[in-house]
């Protein structure tokens, strides 16, 4: 029986932006709750995973090019 609201949920049709947008405001944990209802009606969730798993790869690397930055740059001696 809960097999049917996960198929809905899956047929789901959100943008790709608007998924990626979603993800993004999460990270930083401020959303509207507007905002997150619409988004909980209208995005795919396995697309919010992939755009989840995305986010924290870029993030990681981000943070992994910073910190080499700064060493290099000689600031954290």
């Amino acid at each position: 029986m809960t097999e049917q609201p996960l198929k809905d949920a899956v047929q789901r049709k959100g943008s790709f932006w608007q998924t990626m947008k979603a993800v993004a405001w999460s990270f930083f944990g401020v959303r509207k709750s507007a905002d997150y209802e619409r988004d909980v009606n209208q995005l795919n969730p396995l697309h919010v995973v992939i755009a989840g798993v995305i986010a924290a790869v870029l993030f990681i690397i981000v943070l992994v090019l910073l910190v080499n930055w700064v060493l290099a740059s000689g600031v954290a001696k």
